[in-house]
């Protein structure tokens, strides 16, 4: 795996994408960074969470030329919340490039307001098709001096309805535009698009759904219906992870489900498209910073939804097909981390599960809901699987020191890591 440091990349670039953590390039960026930073077009097959933010992101950033106040660039999303996630990314990757101005645009938020930032001059424009059509065609957006154009998870934008959109918009950009295509499929729509808008593209391929999920620990659960909600609980409070996204096929069952985890004082809030934009931003930057540790949502809702540190999602309704299944779980184990993937499966559902089970991109083992007993087990056992990657990755020698000096005949090394373990646990 290639270091950022080997990319021909900008300091200024170079340093955000440390201050973000990150140091090995995914093989997304690998791939795809420097074929884009020679201006190439590129077609790129990738999943959601492989890392494409930053494989466009930063050529793109490379490219912009501050003096210039007008849109150099413009990225199209399916969705309002995808909007808002990469021009989030694409601010911190440009944090320390003096000036720039990036904007969201997307439904739902009050049009004046993006069209008076608008004329006051962006570099980049992030936004919805729709959005972006209103916007030119109210004369707020003139896109003439575009060098790049991107279509992020351009196979949903196509199953939304906005292909005529996308192509009305790319007519608006100059020819002599790079464009950067990234889509989780390349069906025969998507080829077309290509072949039109695109010159001499190279094509990256990028991981399937099948090899995209292997550090998704996924476990089904038979249940009743009516004691699905006692078995969740029992999950949450077993794997005691800090955030975690709880999917039903329902509104009535996410307002359900959220209402009776509040009662449980669980931190709780819910995402459903009966509610309006302004409250689903909201409590989306609420499941963001961490405010919330769960969040229910239906599936529509949580579309293009891409949050870091989400330990576990649980379908509390079972899914209605596969895609509805990968695409749910692949909320969790984003860039290269763990996580757990629960699906409660009530008798009617029964059938539904067993057609997504069988397929070869799912590794879902069947077992038992936790008894308390088998809960405090799994407890102790998780702790002692992060001791042991710390003993793995850690510098512990000062720890080991102290541990060796405090042991004596009244307290073995032993009973010293038991103490401790107990001292965790009650905390």
């Amino acid at each position: 795996m290639m270091n950022f440091s080997d990319l021909n990349i900008s300091d200024d670039i170079r340093k955000a994408i440390d201050k973000m953590g990150f140091d090995k390039a995914t093989p997304i960026q690998e791939k795809a960074i420097p074929v884009a930073l020679k201006g190439i077009d590129i077609t790129a097959q990738a999943q959601t969470g492989s890392g494409k933010t930053i494989a466009f992101a930063v050529p793109v950033l490379e490219k912009i030329f501050i003096p210039d106040k007008s849109p150099q660039a413009i990225i199209l999303c399916p969705t309002r919340e995808l909007c808002m996630q990469v021009a989030d990314e694409m601010t911190k990757l440009g944090a320390n490039i003096k000036k720039l101005k990036i904007l969201a645009v997307y439904g739902g938020q009050p049009i004046g307001k993006q069209t008076r930032v608008l004329k006051k001059g962006v570099h980049i424009v992030v936004g919805t098709p729709g959005r972006v059509i209103d916007h030119i065609q109210r004369g707020n957006l003139d896109l003439i001096g575009v060098e790049s154009v991107v279509l992020d998870e351009a196979d949903e934008m196509l199953e939304m309805g906005f292909r005529e959109d996308i192509e009305e918009i790319l007519e608006t950009t100059p020819r002599q535009r790079q464009t950067l295509l990234f889509s989780a499929t390349i069906p025969k729509e998507i080829r077309k698009i290509a072949e039109k808008y695109q010159k001499n593209p190279k094509f990256i391929k990028i991981a399937n759904k099948k090899q995209n999920i292997p550090k998704i620990t996924q476990y089904s659960y038979r249940c009743d219906a009516k004691d699905k909600f006692e078995n969740l609980t029992r999950l949450i409070e077993a794997y005691d992870i800090k955030l975690g996204l709880i999917f039903c096929n329902t509104k009535k069952s996410v307002d359900f489900v959220k209402k009776h985890l509040k009662k449980e004082e669980y931190s709780v809030d819910a995402l459903h498209g009966d509610m309006t934009q302004k409250t689903r931003d909201k409590v989306m930057n609420k499941f963001r910073n961490g405010n919330i540790n769960i969040l229910v949502a239906t599936d529509v809702a949580a579309r293009g939804l891409d949050v870091d540190n989400v330990g576990f999602v649980v379908n509390y309704d079972v899914p209605q097909n596969l895609d509805d299944y990968i695409h749910r779980i692949g909320r969790t184990a984003r860039a290269g981390k763990t996580g757990y993937a629960f699906t409660l499966v009530a008798p009617d559902e029964m059938s539904r599960f067993k057609n997504i089970q069988k397929s070869d991109k799912t590794n879902i083992v069947e077992k038992e809901v936790p008894t308390l007993r088998q809960i405090d087990d799994i407890k102790n056992k998780l702790i002692i699987e992060e001791v042991k990657k710390s003993i793995k990755n850690d510098d512990l020698d000062n720890y080991v020191e102290i541990i060796k000096n405090s042991a004596t005949n009244d307290s073995s090394v032993e009973e010293l890591a038991a103490g401790l373990l107990k001292k965790i646990r009650e905390n």
